[in-house]
């Protein structure tokens, strides 16, 4: 079985750790901050062998350099992480499989966020890192792709088993809530997750992971065709739907 060391870095990343104890193997999702990565990889006695990238952005490629120099990890990742340095040792595309150890994981396409964003699926152990694609609550904002492309992303998250666990790079979940019941005022289980939302940040404890059962029943973004009428969009397309919600969100001050 896989051990995930989940903790907080930079002002609102998560980091993780993923490490195979039959191989010793251990992949670091993305590198918000290099310092930290390898003080939790020491506290925990793994060595770093390896780096994946779900996409360029800085919090998430910027440390690949530092922690390839401190560990000779091998850089795996979409095309596009070259665009803050190196290019990754490995370039991966939906459909490959990569090996850590004795688990393999495989990779989705999911750009919307950054046009070649990618999510790593562990379909033995229903685990699934999903980047800024899809958030508790919440999804990534549109840097770079469009919403049709966005939501045919979330569609192959959507497809995982409901039991899967998502692991999303930022907590954010206190603010997506605040939006979400603008748009879903009715959803009985949106406002008790709400509820404990609050209370487990009132503790300083994480809301990530989620479950993907959770997110479908409470994410606004997941759930856009469900909220077609409210909207004002009954005969939309499921895809306006959700560009309308991604809309609300971008312009929402609460």
């Amino acid at each position: 079985m896989l051990q995930i060391n989940q903790f907080p870095c930079l002002s609102d990343n998560y980091g993780f750790l993923v490490h195979d104890p039959a191989s010793g193997a251990t992949a670091t999702i993305d590198t918000p901050d290099a310092a930290e990565i390898l003080r939790q990889a020491q506290a925990k006695g793994w060595r770093i062998s390896d780096v994946w990238n779900t996409h360029w952005h800085p919090d998430h490629a910027g440390g690949n350099a530092a922690i390839k120099a401190a560990t000779g990890a091998v850089v795996t990742g979409p095309a596009e992480v070259e665009r803050i340095g190196t290019a990754p040792d490995r370039i991966v595309v939906e459909g490959e499989t990569i090996a850590l150890g004795s688990a393999e994981a495989r990779v989705l396409d999911v750009g919307g966020h950054t046009l070649g964003h990618i999510a790593y699926v562990f379909d033995a152990e229903n685990v699934a890192f999903v980047g800024d694609a899809l958030f508790a609550l919440g999804c990534g904002r549109l840097f770079e792709g469009t919403p049709q492309q966005m939501w045919t992303s979330l569609q192959k998250i959507a497809a995982l088993p409901d039991a899967a666990t998502l692991y999303c790079a930022h907590e954010y979940t206190q603010a997506n809530a605040r939006f979400a019941v603008t748009v879903d005022p009715n959803n009985a289980a949106l406002a008790a997750r709400v509820a404990e939302i609050d209370r487990l940040r009132a503790t300083g404890q994480p809301t990530v992971p989620m479950t993907l059962r959770t997110e479908k029943e409470t994410n606004p973004f997941l759930r856009a065709p469900q909220l077609k009428a409210p909207l004002g969009l009954a005969g939309a397309a499921d895809w306006e739907a959700f560009a309308e919600v991604r809309k609300r969100k971008d312009t929402f001050k609460g």
